[in-house]
């Protein structure tokens, strides 16, 4: 895969290399064999809360699904079946190069969460925008899952609505999600 630029409109950020998307023929065959098969959930329409107040007023949470956990948690499980729906709460003061990645997935290059938790996590882009006034505040707590799940019916029931309680009891505004 040939490296690409990318520009973020209106900023001061330098042209970074970004890696091209992978074409279907640069995956192994399991993998291609295993994303023909797969049923692909359609949500139509996807649910939207119209926002209360402006933005420079909410408090603001991340919700990531790269897998991290804080050192001495207990890690995500990569051997159940479907995938592990269950969550990890990273505080607002982690050190995010100390968080371990359990992403279980091999269809990525992890090199850029290696180099950059903010790649899955942008923990410290949120601060920056509480500081320059963009947010009112960050959430005291974020949610990391696991991605790469195939069987999302128990994620579904149980870790979504546990996780939107812990939200909600933070008095979160808004939650970003930070697929990887």
């Amino acid at each position: 895969m040939e490296n690409s630029e990318f520009r973020i409109p209106n900023s001061e950020f330098e042209m970074l290399p970004f890696p091209a998307m992978a074409e279907l023929h640069d995956l192994s065959l399991s993998l291609r064999a295993f994303l023909k098969a797969y049923r692909w959930r359609t949500i139509d329409p996807v649910p939207v809360a119209p926002m209360e107040k402006p933005l420079s007023e909410c408090r603001v949470a991340l919700f990531s699904s790269a897998g991290f956990v804080v050192p001495g948690d207990e890690p995500f499980n990569d051997s159940v079946r479907g995938g592990d729906f269950t969550y990890r709460v990273i505080p607002a003061d982690t050190e995010l190069q100390k968080l371990e990645e359990h992403h279980r997935s091999d269809s990525f290059s992890h090199a850029g969460l290696e180099a950059d938790r903010n790649m899955g996590l942008p923990l410290d882009r949120l601060h920056e925008l509480e500081a320059d006034g963009v947010i009112g505040s960050v959430s005291p707590r974020h949610i990391s899952v696991m991605g790469s799940i195939t069987a999302p019916g128990r994620y579904l029931r149980k870790t979504l609505p546990e996780a939107t309680e812990i939200l909600t009891s933070d008095e979160v505004d808004v939650a970003l999600m930070v697929p990887v």
